[in-house]
């Protein structure tokens, strides 16, 4: 019977245990998107996962609309990502980079210009800028070069992953960022080779897959999906048709693993409308599979035992609890978490939650 604690292998990845840290959006870089010290630790003290997906890590200047979120399009955001990785190992961790863009929610003040995404839309919420929340942008319907250069930017960036250290990446396709605006029919408008049919919206991801694939390797690539939810403006009217289709072009590629966001009913991230499409997908997908959102110890342990999945990706319970693999292992009770810091600036509600072994001393 599948456990959490069981190993588990995920391409080329071997993983001591079946739980994983989701990407968590943080906030510590600066505004360059390179890291500090303080992020070497954060990442230091939660390497008891079985592997680490870091925080969403922009591909290029004009993809990454979060103030100071991370990123590994030039040489000084890999040398910021070398400490981390190397205090992961060093702690007997993995740790793979998750690659974003993030197109019509890049508001101009943060970017270069207007934002660009699959069509001429605007996402539903006020977009993120140094100066506080400003109201979205159009962005524009992205052309053949557009759609080059910036599969280009996605290999280029998983090529400055492994040069910083990761055992390999995470391609963002989840969660309404570009990727998405691509694969759903309510932000995607195209009549091109990239729009229409659902074969034609996951085109974009793909040639994603494909390009960071030929440039580190199939068994260093994975990717997100949320197939559940309206999500920043996303949405499929046929949720199992579009993420069955891009199931089967992960299969037909090779990607071995692949994480998803998947609630079920209300969620406190995004309230389900529909029901979970992963059981559709896990028949025409054979590499591993995780799922998070509101997961609990033992809600993963049953959806492993029921062969819902592989692996169980928690986030939050990872922000409050550096060890909470420990935690689990022992039944231990688990730190609250403070969202009030999810994002700030400093070592508070970052660094500064306590381990089992300092509230025991």
């Amino acid at each position: 019977m599948t456990d959490l604690f069981d190993p588990i292998t995920l391409g080329d990845i071997e993983c001591a245990n079946r739980i994983v840290m989701a990407p968590l959006t943080r906030g510590r870089a600066d505004k360059q998107g390179v890291h500090s010290d303080l992020v070497v630790e954060y990442y230091r003290q939660r390497a008891s996962a079985g592997l680490i997906i870091s925080e969403a890590t922009g591909i290029s200047r004009a993809g990454l609309g979060w103030p100071y979120a991370p990123g590994l399009w030039t040489d000084a955001h890999v040398e910021g990502w070398k400490p981390v990785t190397e205090a992961v190992h060093q702690a007997g961790g993995k740790i793979v980079a998750q690659l974003w863009h993030m197109g019509r929610l890049v508001h101009p003040d943060l970017g270069e210009g207007q934002p660009v995404s699959a069509s001429a839309t605007a996402g539903p919420h006020r977009l993120h800028t140094y100066e506080g929340k400003k109201e979205p942008v159009e962005a524009r319907a992205m052309e053949k070069p557009d759609i080059e250069a910036t599969i280009d930017n996605y290999a280029h960036a998983a090529a400055n992953a492994i040069r910083a250290g990761f055992d390999g990446v995470q391609i963002h396709g989840a969660n309404g960022y570009l990727i998405d605006q691509f694969l759903r029919d309510t932000s995607n408008h195209r009549d091109d080779d990239y729009g229409g049919s659902a074969e034609n919206r996951a085109r974009f991801m793909r040639e994603v897959c494909e390009a960071v694939a030929g440039e580190i390797g199939v068994g260093r690539t994975a990717i997100r999906l949320s197939p559940v939810g309206e999500v920043n403006g996303c949405d499929a009217h046929d949720p199992e048709e579009t993420f069955v289709t891009a199931a089967r072009i992960l299969e037909e590629i090779g990607i071995p693993w692949l994480e998803m966001r998947e609630p079920e009913g209300e969620s406190s991230f995004v309230a389900a409308d529909h029901g979970r499409v992963s059981p559709a997908m896990r028949k025409v997908y054979s590499g591993m599979m995780g799922l998070n959102s509101d997961m609990t110890f033992d809600k993963g342990q049953r959806m492993l035992r029921e062969d819902a999945c592989d692996f169980i990706a928690y986030g939050r319970p990872f922000i409050a609890n550096p060890d909470l693999v420990e935690r689990f292992r022992t039944g231990a009770p688990l730190n609250e978490v403070d969202p009030k810091t999810f994002y700030s600036q400093g070592p508070h509600g970052y660094i500064d939650y306590p381990s089992l072994e300092e509230e025991i001393a």
